[in-house]
């Protein structure tokens, strides 16, 4: 049970470690979108394209790959914004 305990921990640890990291090296890059698009995918990256940071291609493909697992803000985000032609049929 204790060996249990200490592999969580050591697990949380790690990944605060990593996410900190993350932080850090993203701020001398520059990313595309801007910091609402970023914020909206963030948790989705860490869930599910974390092994593919810090490329951004190889984020945004990964993304990608898994729209259907995306939280509903960052699908907005990559499904990008709606034709203006599809705008107009609706009127």
């Amino acid at each position: 049970m204790r060996r249990k305990i200490l592999i969580e921990k050591m697990l949380v640890v790690c990944v605060a470690a990593a996410v900190i990291t993350f932080a850090q090296t993203g701020a001398s890059f520059a990313h595309s979108g801007t910091a609402d698009e970023q914020a909206a995918c963030t948790p989705d990256v860490l869930s599910l394209c974390f092994w593919q940071i810090p490329n951004e291609d190889r984020i945004v493909e990964c993304l990608n790959k898994n729209i259907k697992k995306l939280s509903p803000a960052c699908r907005k985000v990559i499904d990008g914004p709606p034709d203006k032609k599809d705008d107009r049929s609706k009127r």
